[in-house]
């Protein structure tokens, strides 16, 4: 989801102000002198800080797709969604419904993985495998796929790859499905631990 970030861009003004007193200050003083020369840097100092109140930083606002604090499991997950929105791309435009329906799933389990390393950035090392190899290397063979059917190549070979990758499908949406479902075992843990100690408490009380 794409954030707003809002940073500081200090005016380059009290820079000018300090510079520009300092000159003067330094052809007015005679500034080989040690008392001048500090009375020339404390004019420049008094001008720079004068300026900041005048020209204060401006708030620049600008948006990123991710911002999760670290830098780069944003670009990691820019990078999925980035390879998420070619996967649905490719899904519009190729008309089999059993690839369609598979390539639906890949998408989906890939944008859920996004949200789940987006809420809890620590998990961005359980997916670094998928983001980097798995991702990439399906999003890569469906295009090759697209290529061949817009194309209209025929042929032993060609029908041979179509048929393989229609067959494959399947499996590499499971494949996704899988990697997003290790990302909650910790968690399917937990809540299976606490359901437990809550039935023992509800039987210890002959409540259940």
């Amino acid at each position: 989801m794409s954030k707003i970030i809002r940073t500081q861009k200090p005016s380059v003004l009290p820079f000018y102000a300090m510079a520009l007193v300092f000159v003067v200050l330094c052809a007015v003083l005679p500034v080989y002198k040690l008392w001048a020369l500090l009375a020339a840097l404390g004019g420049a100092f008094v001008a720079f800080g004068a300026a900041q109140k005048v020209c204060p930083p401006r708030v620049v606002e600008h948006e990123v797709p991710f911002h999760t604090g670290v830098e780069d499991v944003d670009q990691m997950l820019t990078d999925i969604q980035q390879k998420l929105d070619t996967l649905h791309a490719l899904n519009e435009a190729l008309p089999e419904p059993q690839l369609s329906a598979a390539m639906t799933r890949m998408e989906k389990a890939g944008r859920s993985i996004v949200e789940a390393v987006e809420a809890n950035p620590e998990k961005a090392k359980q997916v670094r495998r998928f983001a980097n190899y798995y991702l990439p290397d399906a999003v890569n063979v469906l295009q090759q796929y697209a290529k061949l059917a817009k194309q209209g190549v025929r042929g032993e070979n060609a029908a041979a790859i179509r048929t393989e990758v229609e067959h494959n499908a399947a499996s590499i949406a499971t494949a996704f499905e899988n990697q997003l479902d290790a990302l909650y075992a910790a968690e399917s843990m937990d809540l299976s631990a606490d359901i437990t100690v809550l039935q023992n408490m509800l039987k210890g009380q002959g409540l259940s």
